[in-house]
């Protein structure tokens, strides 16, 4: 199993991004995946869910309203779509399937600073 971020960067408060997660090595289409992030000094925390077709979706009350997370089954890959950023999303963030498993990626480290 494989996960692989990118789409991170530096973003100024208000603006947007768009995080790309492209798993392999499972069958993608028969598992829900989700967000984590992880901000220094704090834990790991999971901001978005999606089931397994793309038709239910779940967010932290943090992003709720802001970030919204999809998927392309065709080609094993999630998305985040980030919007009205604020520093507080500064973090790194990674894709799991659910149930969440040890196996992380790299993750992709967003900023958002003025």
């Amino acid at each position: 199993v494989q996960f692989v971020e990118s789409g991170g960067g530096l973003v100024q408060p208000g603006g947007s991004l768009r995080l790309s997660c492209a798993a392999s090595g499972f069958t993608f289409g028969a598992y829900p995946m989700n967000w984590h992030r992880q901000a220094p000094g704090k834990e790991r925390e999971m901001v978005a869910q999606i089931n397994n077709n793309g038709v239910s979706t779940n967010y932290a009350d943090s992003v709720k309203g802001r970030f919204s997370i999809s998927r392309d089954n065709a080609k094993n890959t999630v998305y985040l779509q980030m919007n009205s950023l604020k520093p507080e999303d500064t973090a790194v963030y990674y894709c799991n399937r659910m149930p969440t498993i040890p196996t992380w990626g790299q993750g992709t480290q967003v900023t958002v600073s003025s």
